[in-house]
């Protein structure tokens, strides 16, 4: 695997590392984490109360509906969090990268709430809705709303989304010439 290839199993801790001191989306993730392992350790009231006060703030901050204990995958990027909803259920993959304006919720033709592999990129006013399962290194184009299960590696677009095939660099080629 190249240096600027991202691994769908193995969590990239260093993606959600605290940079400066505003950048929303990591603060929201940093206390999200912080409640789930104070929560695990059975730390006591104290703590918990002082991780939710955080998380409040910075859903407020940043309009997204994240709950404390939604299943994410380590290494996920959210570099525009405002308008980010995902269902209590949901299962994120590690390294995925989740654009603004997201859903991630229940409904749709399939019962339950989607799964997201690993390394899976969602376009900015993606709605992925019912039980429907991306695979890794997938990608969800803008504004597509998925209802149907996307293999690992392909791109899905539309309304309702529909797989693409990607284009091999041969046809690039030509059509730059």
């Amino acid at each position: 695997m190249s240096n600027n290839e991202v691994a769908a199993e193995l969590p990239d801790w260093s993606r959600e590392r605290l940079t400066h001191f505003w950048a929303p989306g990591r603060r929201l993730l940093r206390s999200i984490r912080g409640y789930q392992r104070w929560v695990a350790a059975r730390n006591g009231f104290i703590g918990r109360a002082w991780w939710v006060c955080e998380y409040r703030f910075w859903s407020t901050v940043t309009g997204a509906d994240i709950p404390l204990t939604t299943r994410l995958g380590g290494g996920l990027l959210l570099p525009h969090p405002n308008g980010i909803v995902i269902h209590p259920d949901a299962i994120v993959g590690p390294n995925c990268l989740i654009f603004q304006q997201v859903t991630l919720g229940a409904g749709g033709p399939k019962p339950g709430v989607p799964k997201l592999g690993g390394h899976v990129d969602v376009g900015a006013g993606a709605k992925i809705l019912g039980g429907v399962t991306i695979g890794d290194h997938a990608r969800i184009g803008a504004n597509a709303v998925v209802l149907d299960d996307v293999p690992s590696g392909a791109t899905a677009v539309g309304i309702p989304a529909r797989v693409v095939k990607p284009q091999r660099k041969s046809d690039r080629t030509t059509e730059a010439e």
